[in-house]
């Protein structure tokens, strides 16, 4: 299990769990970022902030910092 933030460019992983303050935490719910979905790290910025992944069917990009906050399980491929 690794963050999400520490993902290479075209993994596929799962959401395990995601960490940090309610607040933050219910934000990232809101753009469907919640246990068991599947996401696909498409794009990372130079400096690696910010990162575009591939969840639920649409693009989404998050924070370097956000991204810290998402615990995931690497998959082989697409599910």
């Amino acid at each position: 299990m690794k963050k999400l933030s520490e993902c290479q460019i075209g993994n596929f992983a799962i959401v395990q769990k995601v960490e940090g303050e309610r607040k933050i935490r219910r934000r990232l719910f809101d753009m469907g970022i919640t246990p068991s979905v599947q996401v696909y790290l498409r794009k990372k910025a130079p400096l690696g902030d910010p990162i575009e992944i591939t969840i639920r069917g649409y693009e989404l990009t998050l924070r370097k910092d956000e991204a810290e906050l998402v615990i995931v399980e690497l998959k082989e491929k697409e599910l």
